[in-house]
């Protein structure tokens, strides 16, 4: 399993922040990580510096067929595809595109980086998805193998996880048979407020057997990272948050090696 997707129609739930620092993480034990921002907001690549228009980013990469003059490489190991608010009409133009569920799935598969395709040069690709259940998420998840759901720790959590669920599951039925459910992580975790108490205690209860055990506390420095263009990981090292980001690569990469099709029993 190599690409997943962050997903969350819900906005705020630390997705973005999520996708950032877990492959930056990664690429700090050596694994070569694309992360691919196909939200028109674009803050994947805001996050890591990267500053594009149209012609830069993944909007003319789905236009030429091959993403990888798009690529930036911001960190040894870490690999970008930014996204340009342009992205935003691609929904509008895709109405009669044939096969339109399947543009990111064909130009993941089709393109190429220093000769070799892209399955073969990265060990993971990451997709960062807009916060919507829309065209541009349906390509996400016809494309992905795996998804990762963060959930902030307050008292919407849950709400439309379930509508997410029969989204995922109406994809992997009709398009994409191959998609996991590959787990949940609980993001803006206070260990001072009850309420993130009871809201881990309520997912870990609901659904203990796919939820990551590492909780990315709520940190300052997360929402500061940002404006620099950096990771947490790299803004403060020793942070709370980028502790618990490290912790949680070590955490996916044994999920990845004792991946069981058990996981996904909920998609069934």
């Amino acid at each position: 399993m190599k690409i997943f997707a962050f997903i969350n129609q819900k906005g705020g739930v630390g997705k973005t922040t999520v996708a950032i620092n877990l492959a930056r993480a990664l690429s700090l034990q050596n694994y070569k990580v694309l992360l691919i921002d196909f939200d028109p907001q674009a803050n994947a690549g805001s996050g890591l510096g990267i500053k594009t228009s149209k012609d830069e980013s993944i909007y003319q990469a789905l236009v030429e067929g091959n993403c990888e003059r798009f690529i930036k490489n911001p960190y040894p190991n870490l690999y970008v595809l930014p996204s340009s608010i342009d992205l935003v009409g691609l929904e509008v133009k895709l109405v009669d595109f044939p096969k339109r569920e399947y543009l990111l799935k064909e130009l993941i598969e089709n393109s190429t980086i220093s000769g070799l395709p892209l399955m073969q040069f990265f060990d993971f690709i990451f997709i960062d998805s807009p916060p919507s259940l829309s065209l541009i998420t349906v390509n996400i998840l016809t494309a992905c193998e795996g998804i990762i759901i963060p959930l902030q720790c307050e008292y919407y959590a849950l709400e439309g996880l379930s509508l997410l669920i029969k989204t995922i599951r109406g994809i992997k039925k009709n398009l994409n048979p191959d998609l996991m459910l590959f787990g949940l992580i609980l993001t803006m975790y206070d260990v001072r407020n009850r309420l993130s108490h009871e809201v881990a205690e309520e997912v870990k209860k609901r659904f203990n057997w796919i939820t990551f055990k590492t909780l990315i506390p709520r940190s300052v420095r997360v929402s500061e990272a940002p404006s620099f263009g950096i990771s947490v990981i790299d803004y403060e090292k020793n942070n709370k948050a980028s502790l618990a980001f490290l912790e949680l690569s070590k955490e996916f990469l044994e999920r990845v090696k004792s991946y069981n099709k058990k996981f996904s029993k909920l998609l069934k």
